[in-house]
């Protein structure tokens, strides 16, 4: 008769063209697939945003250009509506987040998909971040 623990499973293992079962424990089980699931949002994440710490004086400059007529040169809102990034409550969430809002754009900001490349986006959000008061 053959016993299984209830801690493992039998998983199909090819040995020299023929099929055994082989009792592996779930947890190992569980481990592998998290590490796949790990890697697999590590490409998606390095294929999406560029390698590289940001530039926070090439942020500064596009902030100047794009953003500071709406959200002040100090973060400081001039434009009713606009979140005041100084405070820091809208830049409390994570990198890619704010790098899809500001692609896509709300209310009276203009979509930056097709006009800033992520990496000047994310430069953008790394000056940002220094305006905190």
């Amino acid at each position: 008769m053959n016993h299984i623990e209830p801690d493992c499973q039998v998983v199909a293992a090819r040995r020299n063209g023929t099929t055994r079962g082989v009792r592996a424990n779930r947890g190992t089980v569980a481990l592998r697939r998290l590490g796949q699931l790990v890697l697999a949002g590590y490409m998606t994440f390095a294929a999406v945003v560029p390698v590289g710490a940001a530039d926070v004086i090439k942020g500064a400059q596009i902030y100047a250009k794009h953003c500071a007529s709406c959200h002040g040169p100090g973060g400081i809102s001039v434009m009713p509506g606009a979140p005041h990034l100084a405070r820091g409550e809208r830049m409390m969430q994570p990198d890619l987040a704010l790098l899809s809002s500001l692609k896509t754009g709300k209310n009276a900001m203009p979509a930056y998909i097709g006009i800033l490349a992520d990496r000047d986006i994310l430069d953008v959000i790394a000056y940002s971040r220094t305006l905190r008061q």
